[in-house]
């Protein structure tokens, strides 16, 4: 396993990381991997890695400080932008084919601006490292999200969203959330232009308590249905009707966190932003989260 012990070379370096299992950073930053470039912000807490596409959605993955083994930060905060897709590439490569119930270790160093993001990778005994551009970082959206300011929340099983996601026709454009207290009402509704379109409801009713998928289409229809009071649904707070219009094109992009998640969080405040919160446990059972913002189509 990599040394954990400081060397002369670690102490030049304002960030110095060393994990037994790679695999516990690369699934976080796979789950919000839908575009190339990634704002990497580094306090004691942990990292903070933002991936946003056209300003109006943006996913974080929280990797917090004590999944790491060693977690050393020489100053209060730093920042720096680095091509994610590279960063996966050299993380995952020693890919599948390592020895078999081996893991990988990994350590990050980091200089400070204008220096790459050096990692170490060892696996039985075998050690690669990588040198990664870094670049300054640019400023990221600030969806001023507070909880104060949360009108409509509910907590369900990712699967459940996940196969609501993945019925929506690609070919549509907008996707209607729909909250309603009477009755209890979650509805999504996936909009397009022609008869080709399909509309995804789900369906919160308190006689039966029931949580309903239902995709609509021409000449289609198909239906899941799930007791409102199973386990499948942890919470619905909704003290009024709202409805919202979000682009289904960049809905989709959560896709990515649902496949990791064991459960899903979705909230909206009184303009209408959207925040999924999910809620992903590691190989080695630490619990992280991953939070998806989404700005709603005006009208």
């Amino acid at each position: 396993m990599l040394d954990t012990q400081d060397s002369d070379e670690d102490k030049q370096n304002v960030l110095v990381a060393k994990i037994d299992n790679v695999k516990n950073v690369s699934q976080l930053l796979k789950a919000v991997h839908f575009k190339e470039s990634a704002v990497v912000v580094v306090t004691s807490d942990g990292l903070k890695v933002t991936v946003e596409d056209s300003k109006c959605v943006q996913a974080n993955a929280f990797i917090q400080a004590d999944m790491f083994q060693q977690f050393v930060l020489s100053q209060e905060t730093l920042s720096f932008k680095i091509n994610l897709s590279v960063l996966l590439e050299c993380l995952n490569i020693f890919g599948s084919g390592g020895t078999a119930g081996a893991t990988t270790a990994l350590k990050m160093c980091y200089a400070g601006d204008g220096h790459p993001l050096v990692i170490v990778l060892e696996e039985s005994g075998v050690l690669t490292d990588c040198s990664i551009k870094t670049q300054l970082p640019e400023d990221t959206m600030d969806f001023n999200f507070n909880s104060s300011d949360v009108v409509n929340k509910t907590i369900i099983r990712s699967d459940c969203l996940r196969e609501a996601l993945a019925e929506m026709d690609g070919d549509c454009d907008l996707m209607e959330l729909v909250f309603c207290p009477t009755p209890p009402l979650l509805q999504f509704a996936a909009v397009g232009a022609g008869i080709e379109s399909k509309v995804i409801v789900i369906v919160f009713c308190p006689t039966p308590p029931l949580l309903q998928f239902a995709a609509v289409g021409a000449g289609i229809e198909s239906k899941v249905e799930v007791a409102g009071d199973s386990d499948l649904v942890e919470l619905f707070q909704c003290p009024r009707t709202s409805t919202s219009r979000y682009r289904l094109a960049l809905m989709k992009l959560s896709l990515k966190p649902l496949a990791q998640s064991q459960k899903v969080s979705l909230r909206t405040d009184a303009r209408g932003f959207l925040c999924l919160q999910y809620m992903i446990k590691t190989d080695d059972g630490h619990i992280c989260f991953v939070e998806f913002f989404c700005s709603p189509e005006e009208d």
